[in-house]
């Protein structure tokens, strides 16, 4: 049997940054893979 997709969405692991491995508070629509704290050091 399928898994509904909201059961789907709700078991994903907490994504986490691949510069330092914090865990990334994001809206569903994000395909950022680093944390602002990184982008932000990135810049400088």
């Amino acid at each position: 049997m399928l898994m509904s997709p909201v059961e789907f969405f709700r078991n994903l692991p907490i994504k986490e940054c691949t510069k330092c491995g914090n865990h990334m508070h994001e809206q569903a629509e994000s395909y950022l893979i680093d944390c602002d704290q990184c982008l932000s050091k990135k810049e400088e």
